[in-house]
């Protein structure tokens, strides 16, 4: 059924094609019913076979496998519902109001805990607490550990609680821990806060990110994922700002400034957290409480929305991720002050929303996922390799800054690679777990490059930066062997599936028992 049939298992839009095909379908007697009707008065040069539930025999398979399988929202479930494209367009715009605009809003608030510490240590708080740079390699070792186990039990703990209700839940218990950290007083307190920052925070973005694809089709998820993770950018960008302000309060009843910006922020992501209670629905078909008695969708609305919808993470964010935890420090040791340090790590991130939304956008015109996401470490590349050679790393400071803003504004392509392991899955029942298992693969990633930087390496970081070189290298044809594979697949799977009679095609799809992207008439994207 390709990729028609997901987001709950019910989405039936032409994700390639981005057109809508009306509802148009037959009866269980074989007589037009009046979705006919509609349908023509809709768009009648769209193509009816593209409906995959234009054959009543598929629509009733389909309709028993959502009841057997107790999907969410299966009671709207309607193969004869017909709207114009219009009419999704503007559908869609309110999902980007409601549930796009406030996932970017909760990611923010996870940003802001998780990225605060690249502005502290910018402050004298290593110094203050008798930390190494090591220690604060640790720290994050620490951290990313902590985030990677939590990132099953929390989606198991999501499946029993509901994403409605444990995700503002786990925003709230990090953001409480968030403003312990204005009472750190040396290593273990340092440690012990990482630790509990890793295991609140661990799930979050892969509950969040199948939350999303319960309102969005395949098609339209990678450029919300590239709206989802502008937010690290603009967070970076308002956090950088943040500093430069709460930085200024040193001193401020006895507090250093990097003490207040721990609690400030804090405060900042525990509203959020909380709001997140009242804002957050479980699903379309959910947006009626007490306090939103009209909901956010009619009745029709609903009913459209529901019936519409490894390892490159490891490595792929490698070789630029120890040189963007660095920045700050680097800057220091470049002889910048701490004000101007945070307000000089703003350009990369406005450079990186722009290449972000772009290669995003390019991806999804071209429909093509490896060759463009392989444009990250093609960026990287050469600037690493700059970096490793560069002789003027402490006596120039602002040549040294200039490349290290050209390397941290790389396209990033986590929207492409997420929407990707989506789209690959095929099936609710698969897209949580491997949206997990993608994240888990990245928080993998993130523990090595978190070590790469060693204080006996300092300050050129010549070792780590060889190092880095390699990875990237790795990547990109580990790219190349990505697409090589997932060819090979398809053109294996086209082979059997033309070899069937029509006969045997609807007998395999009426009787199979294979799943998700485990079917024949399944094809990989790439």
């Amino acid at each position: 059924m390709s990729e028609k049939i997901e987001s709950h298992g019910l989405a039936t839009s032409d994700s390639d094609s981005g057109r809508i095909t009306p509802r148009d379908t037959f009866d269980t007697k074989g007589t037009k019913s009046q979705a006919d009707v509609i349908a023509e008065s809709v768009d009648t040069d769209r193509d009816l076979s593209d409906n995959p539930f234009s054959d009543p025999d598929i629509a009733a398979h389909y309709a028993a496998l959502y009841e057997k399988s107790q999907y969410e929202c299966r009671h709207v479930f309607d193969p004869t519902l017909a709207w114009s494209a219009e009419e999704e367009k503007k559908l869609v715009r309110k999902l980007d109001w409601h549930v796009c605009l406030w996932a970017c809003t909760m990611f923010f608030a996870l940003q802001v805990d998780r990225g605060n510490l690249s502005q502290a240590v910018s402050d004298n708080m290593l110094e203050q607490l008798n930390l190494t740079t090591n220690d604060f390699n640790h720290g994050n070792t620490i951290f990313l550990i902590s985030f990677l186990c939590a990132e099953v039990p929390s989606q198991l703990v999501s499946k029993k609680l509901g994403p409605d209700r444990w995700i503002p839940t786990q925003m709230t218990l990090w953001s409480i821990v968030a403003m312990c950290q204005v009472a750190l007083s040396g290593k273990a307190s340092f440690y012990t806060c990482r630790a509990l920052l890793g295991i609140l925070e661990g799930g979050f973005i892969p509950d969040l990110v199948l939350w999303l694809s319960y309102f969005y089709t395949s098609r339209e998820l990678p450029i919300r994922l590239s709206f989802f993770w502008t937010a690290l950018d603009v967070t970076g960008i308002i956090t950088s700002l943040l500093a430069f302000a709460l930085l200024h309060l040193d001193g401020v009843h006895g507090l250093a400034g990097w003490r207040w910006l721990f609690l400030i922020e804090g405060i900042i992501t525990l509203s959020v957290g909380i709001a997140a209670f009242f804002l957050m629905p479980a699903s379309a078909v959910q947006t009626k409480t007490r306090f939103r008695p009209k909901g956010w969708f009619t009745d029709r609305e609903v009913g459209i929305v529901v019936n519409r919808i490894y390892a490159l993470g490891l490595i792929a964010y490698i070789p630029q991720s120890p040189p963007g935890t660095y920045l700050t420090l680097t800057l220091r040791e470049l002889g910048f002050s701490k004000f101007t340090t945070n307000l000089l790590t703003i350009p990369n991130a406005v450079f990186g929303i722009i290449t972000l939304l772009g290669i995003t956008r390019l991806s999804e015109a071209v429909r093509e996922r490896t060759f463009i996401a392989m444009i990250q470490p093609l960026w990287t590349l050469p600037c690493i390799i700059t970096l490793r050679v560069w002789k003027g790393a402490l006596v120039k400071p602002w040549p040294t800054y200039a490349l290290m803003t050209v390397l941290l504004s790389y396209p990033y392509c986590h929207a492409i690679l997420v929407g990707w392991t989506s789209r690959n899955s095929n099936s609710v029942r698969t897209r949580s777990i491997s949206a997990a298992v993608y994240n888990m693969c990245v928080q993998l990633g993130n523990i090595i490059s978190a070590n790469i930087y060693q204080t006996e390496d300092k300050p050129l970081y010549h070792k780590g930066n060889t190092h880095l070189i390699i990875i990237n290298v790795l990547v990109i044809l580990l790219f190349l062997f990505t697409k090589a594979y997932y060819v090979m697949r398809n053109r294996f799977r086209e082979k059997k599936w033309n070899a069937l009679t029509a006969e045997e095609r609807e007998q395999y799809r009426a009787t199979t028992t294979d799943k998700g992207n485990k079917r024949l008439d399944f094809r990989f994207a790439h």
